[in-house]
């Protein structure tokens, strides 16, 4: 079953994340996410978000998520990446964007997809659990 939504930065994209989390806080806060070391360090301490953290990009927690898609945990990704100036540490796009195609997992590369699949979720939320009347 999906449950968690998965959150992943390239370094120059890290404050974008940051900026998108206390945008949709609210909605965040009711899903189990789960991120890189740093972007979920970074997501917990300037949003007070719970992030349950994997490994670094360096150290395979791309990976790490993709095996997560790939067992059927994760039901949407925002992977904010820098398609400009990547650096060799950073966590890889390419087998996650596979993963995820492979599973019919959505995922955002950039700010403007992420708000239309974060507002979607929240949307689904809206559904599952309507408002007190």
């Amino acid at each position: 079953m999906r449950t968690k939504v998965a959150l992943i930065a390239h370094d120059r994209r890290k404050p974008e994340m940051i900026a998108l989390c206390r945008d949709y806080q609210e909605m965040l806060a009711q899903e189990e996410l789960v991120a890189t070391k740093g972007t979920g360090g970074l997501i917990e301490e300037l949003t007070g978000l719970h992030v349950t953290r994997v490994n670094s990009g360096e150290k395979g927690g791309d990976l790490q998520i993709g095996s997560m898609i790939a067992s059927d945990q994760i039901k949407a990704v925002v992977f904010l990446r820098d398609p400009l100036t990547a650096h060799p540490h950073e966590p890889d796009i390419n087998a996650v964007l596979k993963i995820c195609d492979i599973n019919d997992v959505p995922l955002a590369t950039n700010i403007s997809t992420a708000r239309l699949v974060l507002a979607h979720l929240k949307d689904l939320q809206d559904i599952e659990e309507p408002p007190a009347t």
